[in-house]
């Protein structure tokens, strides 16, 4: 398939054909994402030439993210703003004890790595990117590891950086309650203002006045109210949320010998839920000085947009099984997993622009042979010379994966679309197969 092509064509891995065998090994399991690799392969000398890669010391699996990383600044061309969203995932491999490298977990009984990324993507929430990530294993209780707060505070770090670097475009670093430190506001600080930080609050701190930061808003006037969908989980449906907007400018005190800081402090926070409902409330914490309840609002749904780090963690996990390889070594498993964090984007990728640009040609995200492939099967016509829209080709794929389009459905969600990619992979690959037959035999 194309696309893995045209987003490695820079990949330089020190022998062009070890560069070639890895574009073909994400090319087959991004056609089975929730295959093993064995079954991605499709057979036993490319399944022994695909563990060689992944066994193979050369390969540097930060390399295989930078040339993602370096096609996702590109991506950011032409966009005004680009909001930066970090959390960590724990990855489970107690059922796999073999595994040499590996560290403990939240609970001391299970094993396994984390892993932080930093995912770009627009304000009207069109996935374009991994930018960064650590991936890494704790240590032993009893020996001395790296503390993991750090990985917030340079993570901001690589967001200002590259701030620099694309001027005409302002980003945006968001991070849930984990990133509340005040290192890392204070690092921010003293970087000036090349990137924003928007972060969910967990801490109720003192401010110069004396008083404390949430206690002060929460008895201040309210801005206005903001109402918006909550978009469905596993765990519960959709539903509405209204919330009441509080907005201060607060000055929190100098710290461990860095100088005072002036934050804004929003408080949304949901009245009235639904019977059973807990409320949703988000204290929110940035540098941005968000004076009207316009510019509130704006910040509300920058940070509404962190939920699709949680879809691509579900899509790297559950569509792309990353807790089922069976890889002998932690630097055997780091390799294979940021190839599937590269494959659970360009899922979500396909979903998000195919929400945001139904209009746009297919042939933006689907290679020729995909669209072509899957237009053959549904509609059992030859294919129209012209690309068909992308939204309509979002919801041919995902019809395939189970998506029926019935009016109160909605826009296909990435588990139909994984799934029906699947399907259009096999697709493709018949259709050439069968024109390779026939042109053989004349």
């Amino acid at each position: 398939m194309g696309w893995a092509r045209e987003e490695f064509k820079d990949l330089e891995l020190g022998d062009a054909r070890r560069s070639q065998r890895l574009i073909k090994l994400v090319d087959d399991l991004s056609g089975q994402p929730t295959g093993s690799i064995p079954l991605a392969c499709g057979g036993w000398p490319e399944t022994k030439a695909a563990y060689r890669l992944l066994d193979n010391p050369a390969v540097e699996w930060r390399e295989i993210l930078e040339v993602h990383s370096t096609r996702t600044v590109e991506r950011l061309a032409g966009q005004p703003v680009v909001l930066c969203l970090q959390d960590t995932t724990e990855l489970d491999f107690t059922s796999q004890p073999g595994i040499a490298g590996l560290g403990r977990l939240s609970y001391e009984a299970q094993h396994g790595l984390y892993v932080h990324p930093t995912l770009a993507v627009t304000p009207t929430g069109v996935a374009l990117g991994v930018l960064d990530a650590w991936m890494w294993a704790r240590k032993p209780k009893d020996q001395p590891d790296l503390k993991e707060s750090t990985r917030w505070v340079e993570g901001h770090e690589i967001v200002a950086d590259l701030a620099d670097t694309v001027p005409d475009t302002r980003l945006v670093y968001i991070a849930d309650r984990e990133g509340d430190l005040r290192a890392l506001i204070d690092a921010a600080a003293r970087r000036g203002t090349s990137a924003d930080w928007l972060i969910r609050s967990q801490h109720n701190r003192k401010t110069t006045s004396g008083e404390k930061l949430w206690d002060r808003l929460i008895q201040s006037e309210p801005l206005g109210e903001v109402e918006f969908t909550l978009p469905a989980t596993p765990a519960r449906p959709a539903r509405s949320v209204r919330q009441t907007l509080y907005r201060t400018v607060v000055t929190l005190p100098a710290h461990h010998g860095q100088p005072a800081v002036p934050v804004t402090a929003i408080l949304a926070r949901e009245e009235h839920p639904p019977a059973g409902e807990p409320a949703i409330e988000w204290r929110l914490l940035t540098n941005r000085t968000a004076e009207t309840l316009e510019d509130v609002v704006q910040l509300i749904d920058w940070y509404r947009k962190r939920w699709l780090i949680e879809i691509f963690f579900r899509i790297w996990k559950s569509g792309c099984r990353v807790e089922a390889l069976q890889l002998g070594t932690l630097e055997r498993l780091e390799r294979a997993l940021v190839i599937y964090l590269i494959i659970a984007w360009r899922i979500l990728h396909l979903v998000t622009w195919g929400r945001d640009g139904p209009n746009l040609p297919c042939d933006v995200v689907f290679d020729p042979a995909e669209w072509q492939a899957a237009w053959i099967v549904a509609h059992r016509t030859p294919p129209p010379e012209t690309p068909p829209p992308l939204g309509q080709m979002v919801r041919l794929v995902a019809a395939f994966g189970g998506f029926l389009g019935r009016k109160h459905d909605g826009y296909p969600g990435p588990k139909a679309l994984w799934e029906g990619m699947q399907k259009v992979s096999a697709f493709a690959i018949a259709f050439e197969a069968t024109r390779t037959v026939y042109a053989r035999d004349g």
